[in-house]
């Protein structure tokens, strides 16, 4: 995947301006393609535990997007997170962009209601993963779209949709879906 399957996973979820977390960023490519939809005065908060990984991902947005406002946080977001941003002033949206495959099944719709959290009312929780149900090594709880719907709901989001699906060498396809917070 490029930059324009990115961009392309993401577009139908993303409304330009407002406050976006980038959850499991590392070194950016998803929060480069939030960046580019979010335009000019957009808030991006990128988290992972990886600060190097941070580091690289605040100087790629600074290089190509110098008016989108970045924060970043080194944290585990499957433990708690520290709030960003004061209250009620909550995020507009967040992407987990091949991150929630690490968190273990059992623990998933937990992580997921906890992200959900941090959304405003109406607020967007867009996924991008791998279309499967079975893992490997190195991504080792993946979750299909038909297991996102319930997990989603699960977990108290509602309105999920599949936005976008790409062809991938590994494990067959990655597709997005948008979900709401009530």
């Amino acid at each position: 995947m490029d930059h324009r399957d990115h961009v392309a996973l993401l577009r139908p979820g993303v409304v330009a301006g407002g406050s976006w977390a980038d959850i499991g960023a590392g070194e950016g490519a998803f929060t480069l393609a939030l960046a580019e939809l979010l335009g000019p005065g957009a808030r991006i908060l990128a988290v992972d535990r990886d600060a190097g990984a941070l580091r690289r991902n605040a100087e790629a947005v600074r290089a190509r997007f110098p008016d989108t406002a970045l924060t970043t946080l080194t944290a585990d977001f499957m433990r708690s997170l520290p709030d960003p941003y004061p209250t009620p002033d909550r995020l507009d949206g967040l992407i987990a962009a091949n991150s929630l495959h690490f968190v273990p099944r059992d623990r998933q719709v937990d992580v997921v209601r906890a992200l959900a959290g941090r959304l405003r009312h109406g607020g967007t929780f867009v996924v991008v993963e791998y279309d499967a149900d079975r893992g490997n090594p190195w991504v080792p709880h993946p979750f299909s779209y038909r297991s996102w719907e319930r997990l989603s709901a699960a977990a108290g989001l509602t309105e999920t949709r599949r936005i976008g699906r790409v062809p991938s060498r590994f494990l067959g396809a990655i597709y997005s879906a948008e979900s709401r917070r009530p």
